[in-house]
């Protein structure tokens, strides 16, 4: 191998949450393109929105830091200057919670539609869906 290549390799190990979203990712992808059962469809969508929510929360976290919170202090009377740099930024972990929502409802949703194709066609394969349509 050469030297780029071990230097990459040893740097997404020192990373796991990046090695389990890109995994999580591929799966995903993998059961999502290659079954006909839209049921299995459906875990392979859930399974790609997991690993981007795992992305997200990576994203957020921040070594020796704090939530974005300020609380007086009433003894002193100058305000404190607090770095911003101790701060975690809070939109990573607002946007992973409207995700989770987003992800529930679209799984909520598929899942009746899914249900109203079985009990029309008495089958959840795509392809034999498929063919009866036509």
């Amino acid at each position: 191998m050469s030297e780029q290549i071990q230097v990459a390799l040893k740097e997404a190990l020192e990373r796991p949450n990046l090695v389990a979203f890109v995994v999580l990712f591929l799966c995903g992808f993998f059961v999502m393109t290659t079954n006909s059962n839209m049921i299995k469809k459906l875990i392979g969508i859930y399974l790609l929105q997991t690993s981007v929510l795992l992305l997200l929360v990576t994203i957020g976290v921040k070594q020796d830091a704090s939530v974005p919170i300020l609380i007086a202090d009433h003894t002193e009377s100058s305000e404190t200057i607090v770095p911003a740099d101790y701060y975690v930024n809070p939109l990573p972990h607002v946007l992973t919670l409207t995700a989770i929502v987003v992800q529930v409802a679209t799984l909520g949703v598929s899942l009746a539609l899914v249900a109203a194709i079985y009990r029309k066609y008495s089958s959840l394969d795509e392809n034999e869906v498929l063919q009866r349509i036509e």
